[in-house]
């Protein structure tokens, strides 16, 4: 099981580089890093179970300091993409590929 995540910053329809991002799950930080210069981050091996992927967000809107994304990781030899697609005042995600 492989799991990635990107942030786009939709006012500035730029990658949001530099956002600390961390993978919890069970309560427990499973793994922690920086969005990439594209916005990225790849390369995470979480396991199956239910996670929370959370954003530090303050920096792009105060608004929304923190967006926090629960989902569930049915089959391990799946690939799960999570994104954040952000704005000043809303935020949405989707199952990404």
């Amino acid at each position: 099981m492989s799991f990635s995540t990107h942030i786009l910053n939709a006012a500035t329809g730029r990658p949001a580089a530099g956002v600390p991002v961390r993978l919890e799950r069970d309560g427990e930080v499973v793994a922690e890093g920086r969005t990439d210069d594209d916005g990225r981050i790849k390369g995470w091996n979480p396991g199956r179970g239910v996670h929370r992927v959370v954003f530090d967000t303050g920096a792009l809107t105060s608004f929304y300091p923190e967006v926090v994304i629960t989902f569930a990781v049915d089959d391990p030899d799946q690939h799960y993409h999570v994104p954040l697609l952000l704005s000043p005042f809303a935020y949405s995600t989707y199952r990404g590929s």
